[in-house]
């Protein structure tokens, strides 16, 4: 969006200056004179050109999750503390080590001193701000809290932060132990197996058993066409991200995993708890039912639940409690309904809500110390059958040759 500087003239008489974000010169005019200001002088700014100065290569996200959440939580206190917005965030901006977000936090910090909104400034950075994100701070503005909108999206934000590093965590095992069994079946098949293979070979009137006789064809697969098996993995990542990336895909493969034993109630018991977090959160905070609705669903990543919230949404905006079309969608579980339609009766939804998160995050923490402790010997196992069905095909034969040897005395 084209960018202009204007020098202008406010209700005080004072002249003033600064920048705003237009679709073109009028309707910068049109909002600079719904803020009251009479304008002088007003220039586009020329936007770098593609290979000249301001040109450069960004790759990945401009800030990661933890940095955003560590942003919006020293946003609030600053605000809590006091100070005006526009001193808290020059304060964020100069102790920022980050340069990409640092310049993010510049041009917020140009908009609001040019008079547009914090939420219309962040909402300039979709890429660093989300829609959940704007939409809680346009509620907080509308409603003159500010800093107690900032401070519920700091929590909600520290505590989706402890359940993803609570799953990561508990994946680095099994990562590690399938890494290591990978490791040590291809260092089998590709050193040990051609080494016995030889001495096989070499002797006279040793029979080769149908299991051996298939660890070599493996082994000699995998010794001279080594190559060939990051082309493999590389193609199934690469079909398997492209078919998730078409709705239908992803649609089929959030079905298959609900159904899946262990594994399909856990992504349910993650995905309520997300969903409950994010709509209590934007209910307490102003936010208008129809409108937290939509931007829950847009923020949930599985495509069944959210294809549910968009059953519901319709549902609710023809007149009925939301409550109903959630137990009539079969995805949410009876408790959370429950909960929901005392929170509707009652009037406190947005409490209800933030409490069947907390009750969701903590049977999440005792779902993954569960499947963690399942998981362990599982992989123990896989590993001993690998590499030990490997050592009897390799030692079958020299049995069979130590018997007929025995057997010839």
């Amino acid at each position: 969006m084209p960018k202009f500087k204007y020098t202008a003239i406010d209700k005080a008489g004072k002249q003033t200056s600064g920048k705003i974000d237009a679709t073109n010169e009028e309707q910068a005019r049109v909002k600079l004179t719904n803020k009251g200001l009479m304008i002088s002088q007003m220039t586009e700014l020329a936007s770098a050109p593609a290979g000249g100065k301001g040109f450069s290569l960004n790759f990945g996200k401009i800030i990661d999750n933890e940095g955003l959440t560590v942003f919006t939580r020293q946003l609030a206190t600053l605000l809590q503390a006091g100070l005006p917005l526009l001193k808290a965030l020059h304060i964020l901006r100069n102790q920022e080590q980050n340069p990409r977000f640092k310049q993010v936090i510049s041009e917020v910090c140009d908009q609001v001193e040019s008079g547009n909104t914090l939420s219309d400034a962040f909402g300039q950075h979709p890429k660093v701000f989300d829609r959940l994100f704007v939409n809680m701070i346009r509620a907080g503005e509308a409603g003159g809290v500010l800093d107690t909108v900032l401070d519920r999206l700091a929590k909600f934000s520290e505590k989706s932060l402890k359940i993803q590093k609570k799953v990561k965590s508990a994946m680095v095992y099994p990562s590690v132990v399938v890494t290591v069994a990978l490791g040590i079946v291809y260092l089998l098949m590709v050193k040990v197996v051609p080494s016995f293979q030889q001495m096989i070979m070499g002797q006279k009137g040793m029979s080769m058993p149908w299991l051996t006789a298939q660890v070599i064809r493996a082994s000699n697969i995998l010794t001279e066409y080594w190559y060939v098996l990051p082309l493999v993995i590389a193609a199934i990542y690469v079909g398997m991200k492209s078919w998730l990336s078409t709705p239908a895909g992803k649609r089929v493969f959030d079905t298959l995993v609900f159904k899946l034993p262990k594994l399909g109630p856990f992504v349910r018991i993650v995905a309520v708890s997300r969903f409950a977090r994010t709509f209590g959160t934007l209910m307490s905070s102003g936010v208008p039912i129809l409108q937290a609705v939509t931007i829950t669903k847009d923020t949930l990543s599985n495509v069944v639940i959210a294809g549910a919230l968009e059953k519901v949404h319709d549902r609710v905006k023809e007149g009925e409690p939301l409550s109903v079309p959630l137990e009539q969608t079969g995805v949410f579980p009876p408790m959370v309904v429950s909960m929901i339609q005392v929170g509707e009766e009652t009037g406190q939804l947005p409490e209800m809500l933030n409490r069947v998160a907390d009750t969701y995050d903590e049977e999440v923490d005792n779902t993954v110390t569960a499947l963690t402790s399942i998981i362990e010997p599982i992989l123990i196992v896989f590993l001993a059958v690998v590499v030990g069905t490997i050592v009897i095909a390799m030692f079958q034969p020299l049995i069979g040759l130590i018997q007929n040897m025995s057997g010839g005395r």
